[in-house]
C-alpha cells in the first residue's frame, strides 16, 4: 500500500487545544500580548510544554487567538463596503471596530502590531486597511467625510481607543461607544 491513512486528532489533543484557546483569549484580552505564555498554559492548566506542542510560537497563537475577531473585522468592512449611503457604512465600522477593541485588549495590540514571522497576519492587515481606505474615499465622495481625513487618522483613533482598556469591562464597553460618537463626530464634515 503506497498511501498514508488520514491523521485523526485524538480528542483529548483537540479539548487542549480549545482549552488553550479559550485561555489565550482571556489572558491576552485582559494583559495584552505582553502577557507571556507561561500565563496562558497557566491558565489552561496546561503545562507549557502543552501549549508549546500546539502553537510553538507566540505568534502563532496570537493569530490563532484573534481569528474570529478578524473574520468580525473583515465583515464589518464588507458591511461597509455594501452599504448603499457610505457615511453610514463609514459611521458603522468605526462602531464596529471600537467594540471589537473594548472586548480584547489583545485584538487591538495584535492588529497594530506587525509581526514579521506571521505574513498572513501582516497581509491580512494591510488589505483590510486598503479596504478601510475604500470605505473613507467613498464617505468623502458624498461630503459627510471630513476631506482631510486618511486612513492614519483611523489608526491614530484605534491608538487612542486603547487607553480605555484599562477600565473595568462594563464601563469600557459605554465609554468606547462614547468615544466611538465622539470620533464620528469629529471626523464628521
Amino acid at each position: 500500500m503506497t498511501g498514508y491513512l488520514p491523521r485523526t486528532v485524538r480528542a483529548d489533543a483537540r479539548d487542549n487545544r480549545a482549552r488553550i484557546l479559550d485561555a489565550a483569549r482571556t489572558v491576552f484580552g485582559e494583559e495584552g500580548l505582553s502577557a507571556p505564555m507561561r500565563a496562558v498554559a497557566r491558565h489552561a492548566d496546561l503545562a507549557p510544554a502543552t501549549l508549546y506542542r500546539h502553537f510553538p510560537t507566540k505568534q502563532a497563537l496570537i493569530a490563532q487567538t484573534f481569528a474570529e475577531q478578524r473574520r468580525a473585522c473583515h465583515a464589518a468592512v464588507r458591511d461597509a463596503l455594501a452599504q448603499s449611503d457610505p457615511w453610514y457604512g463609514f459611521q458603522g465600522l468605526i462602531e464596529q471596530i471600537c467594540e471589537l477593541h473594548a472586548h480584547s485588549r489583545g485584538f487591538g495590540d495584535a492588529f497594530m502590531t506587525a509581526f514579521p514571522d506571521s505574513m498572513d497576519f501582516t497581509a491580512d492587515r494591510e488589505r483590510t486597511v486598503r479596504a478601510v481606505a475604500e470605505v473613507a474615499r467613498r464617505a468623502q465622495e458624498t461630503g459627510e467625510l471630513r476631506p482631510g481625513f486618511i486612513v492614519d487618522d483611523l489608526i491614530l483613533m484605534l491608538t487612542a481607543h486603547q487607553g480605555l482598556q484599562h477600565a473595568p469591562r462594563p464601563a469600557r464597553l459605554r465609554d468606547s461607544r462614547r468615544f466611538a460618537a465622539y470620533v464620528i463626530d469629529a471626523f464628521r464634515s
